[in-house]
């Protein structure tokens, strides 16, 4: 899907977000996480990560979003600065920072709801 990586066999290999507002949804990842993006189009966008310079999945534009699923969970070595960025940027901060055996982590809900987790083992 639109990058020159190597594909790891029988891994996951993209996630895909629905988007209701594709614009307000570039502009909060962008300002919370650094991620770029590859536009396929008015209705699809791929995010590329800061760190790891490989698209690793997009937004599509729907009416609405679906609740339930798989949950992602983002990392972060700075997990109190990271959910100060996802506040800044708009997002709604579902469940404050927790710990967990093996670390701490938080939950948040992008412009359009979906919901994510951001840990830390630090």
């Amino acid at each position: 899907m639109g990058s020159n990586h190597k594909h790891a066999d029988l891994a996951i290999d993209y996630v895909e977000f629905v988007a209701t507002d594709l614009d307000a949804t570039k502009r909060f990842y962008e300002k919370a996480f650094g991620w770029t993006f590859n536009d396929y189009g008015p209705d699809y966008a791929g995010f590329v990560d800061q760190k790891g310079g490989k698209e690793g999945g997009g937004f599509r534009r729907d009416a609405a979003v679906a609740k339930g699923g798989p949950l992602v969970v983002l990392y972060s070595r700075e997990i109190e600065a990271t959910l100060a960025r996802v506040r800044e940027a708009g997002g709604k901060v579902v469940k404050e920072i927790f710990t967990f055996p093996g670390g701490r982590r938080f939950h948040f809900a992008d412009p359009s709801g979906n919901e994510l987790g951001v840990w830390s083992d630090q």
